[in-house]
């Protein structure tokens, strides 16, 4: 990967004309390069990332504040700590950006993330993110983690929280700590990753109740809880999901942030019959950031039907069109 696609992807992420799914897929073939590309063309297309912060649009910030939680490489903390200092900045930005920092794994950001965590008046769903955050990195840095044997997950994302380590612990079991509120919520994340992770591959005994226990989670009071369970919903892409994901975007009282994660995961469902209509029963909802999600997600499901492996668009040639 060349400096020169770098510039040709950044050009395509940054331009408000270019349609949405096409600055999309340019911005997850910059996630690609910024985590296995040479270490000046990683950083290049960081950068390049970073730069598509002056977007106005809501959907676009909280994807690229995701994706730098995704590189593992310190170039990425500025700016996202940027975002979440920028009091200014929409909530669902600033909390992927937090939720990122706690990715990255630094203790460099604890007094950054205890900062926001503790801000008097500050939204609770930057407060929640915040305290997930410190506990990951806390996690990540101590002695117990190097003692917890952890089942290998079918899924390459760094999550705002690691799985419970392997044990005996019932799909049952799991559920009941997913929904006991008397638990820290990073401890309840931890039994959701670990649902996730029974739930995959989509044909295993495990899959459909933990799918189904799973789903309860959109009963939780956090919209936060509740909009990463629609996120794990994407990554699983089981058609078990797909009545509560229903449920959950046609839920006009629900918190955007809940919905646009709900219309994305129907996205990775696109191929089951009648998702489609669903999504574009959305196309002219009032919420903006469902919206866009909408096209997104019926852009993706094209992409599913087309049996491309990856949603991703790395030009050839140091131009893309849209």
């Amino acid at each position: 990967m060349t400096d020169a696609t770098v510039q040709c992807l950044r050009e395509s992420l940054c331009s408000e004309a270019t349609p949405l799914p096409i600055r999309f897929r340019a911005l997850f073939s910059l996630k690609h390069v910024a985590r296995t590309g040479e270490p000046s063309v990683a950083v290049a297309a960081i950068e390049a990332i970073a730069a598509a912060f002056a977007s106005p649009s809501a959907l676009l910030k909280h994807e690229l504040a995701y994706c730098l939680g995704q590189t593992a490489n310190d170039a990425a903390v500025k700016p996202l700590r940027d975002v979440l200092s920028d009091l200014k900045e929409d909530p669902m930005c600033r909390h992927e950006a937090a939720e990122a920092l706690g990715a990255l794994g630094s203790t460099e950001n604890l007094e950054l993330l205890r900062h926001f965590r503790d801000r008097e008046g500050e939204d609770v769903v930057i407060t929640e993110t915040c305290e997930i955050a410190i506990d990951r990195i806390e996690w990540e840095n101590s002695e117990t983690r190097k003692l917890e044997k952890l089942r290998q997950s079918d899924f390459a994302s760094i999550d705002p929280a690691p799985p419970l380590p392997e044990s005996e612990k019932s799909v049952e079991q799991l559920g009941k700590q997913l929904m006991d509120t008397a638990q820290p919520l990073f401890m309840r994340y931890r039994a959701m990753f670990a649902l996730r992770d029974l739930a995959s591959p989509p044909d295993c005994t495990t899959a459909v109740p933990a799918v189904l226990a799973l789903a309860n989670g959109f009963d939780d009071s956090s919209a936060l809880f509740r909009h990463e369970i629609a996120f794990v919903f994407g990554q699983l892409s089981h058609p078990a999901s797909i009545p509560a994901l229903t449920a959950a975007l046609s839920n006009l009282e629900e918190a955007s942030m809940v919905r646009h994660e709900a219309a994305e995961a129907l996205g990775s469902l696109g191929e089951e019959e009648g998702v489609e209509e669903t999504l574009k029963r959305f196309l002219h909802d009032k919420e903006k950031v469902v919206r866009d999600s909408v096209i997104v997600a019926l852009d993706m499901a094209d992409y599913e039907q087309s049996g491309n492996a990856e949603y991703a668009l790395i030009p050839e040639t140091a131009s893309v069109s849209a």
